[in-house]
């Protein structure tokens, strides 16, 4: 497996704990499967933790110190590299968006995150949590939205979503916020920043229907899958189960309408929700 390329120490604590983990390796004299089979993880592990993609628990951290002879270097630094703002079952996930050169994504009942509008961001919040202060709202928004600025490079990542059509004809947060999140989607697709395709209620059975799924490619690390349930998640890295959930995405993308007529229903669906009534 090919070592990650450097990593620049001021872009976040994770890359800095993962350079510094990258040198004490090879400090060591041991190969990224070498240091895997001390710790009892894939050498792919590894590689994850150098390249940023996978976040650095503290039983690993103190492992790592004591294999590698780091002193307490990685278990006081872990914790640095281990602050997000976002829920704990997807922090890990959406810290490895940032690393990824490809998503693909299959979305069941919500527009993803990374498509989602602030007031539509705000609406599904919401309905998780009733009871929260605003304020809280207000941050879980504001992560959202800072999670969408992946989108502002015009080619990378390459973002590949399919959508059930039941996350289009869902009301969330009423018609005109619909309407918004809808025409948000089309935009991007017209601007051929994001390839959408939509899966219709006419498909029937198909490949994912217990739920959501992320593919995420790296270039210097092994691919991911992310796997999603209420108040759940959790990140893969074995190579048959990303396999597996890869065949899954292949088979949706086919049963799925072309990107040409998935845009046409979207942009009618929006037209649909500036109305009155839904035809």
């Amino acid at each position: 497996m090919s070592g990650p390329k450097d990593l620049d120490p001021s872009s976040s604590p994770r890359a800095l704990l993962g350079a510094e983990l990258r040198h004490a390796r090879e400090k060591a004299g041991l190969s990224q499967e070498e240091l895997g089979g001390r710790l009892f993880v894939s050498g792919s592990f590894i590689g994850q933790l150098e390249a940023g993609t996978r976040r650095m628990q503290p039983d690993y951290a103190r492992m790592l110190d004591e294999v590698l002879g780091t002193h307490d270097f990685f278990t006081r630094n872990c914790g640095a590299a281990a602050k997000s703002r976002y829920l704990e079952q997807f922090a890990e996930a959406a810290e490895a968006e940032t690393f990824a050169t490809a998503i693909r994504q299959y979305a069941p009942l919500l527009i993803p995150g990374l498509l989602q509008t602030p007031a539509y961001a705000r609406a599904v919040n919401r309905a998780y949590a009733p009871t929260a202060p605003e304020e809280v709202i207000d941050e879980w928004v504001d992560g959202r939205m800072e999670r969408t600025r992946l989108l502002n490079d015009p080619t990378k990542p390459l973002l590949w979503a399919v959508l059930d059509e039941a996350a289009l004809r869902r009301e969330t947060g009423g018609r005109a916020v619909m309407a918004e999140a809808l025409r948000h989607v089309a935009g991007l697709a017209h601007r051929n920043r994001v390839i959408v395709q939509v899966l219709p209620f006419s498909v029937g059975a198909h490949t994912s229907m217990d739920g959501s799924l992320k593919l995420m490619e790296f270039e210097d690390a092994p691919p991911l899958v992310y796997l999603e349930g209420v108040g759940t998640g959790r990140l893969e890295d074995d190579p048959a189960t990303v396999k597996h959930h890869k065949l899954a995405y292949e088979l949706l993308t086919a049963s799925a309408l072309s990107p040409q007529k998935s845009l046409a229903l979207i942009e009618a669906l929006a037209q649909d929700y500036s109305h009155e009534e839904l035809p």
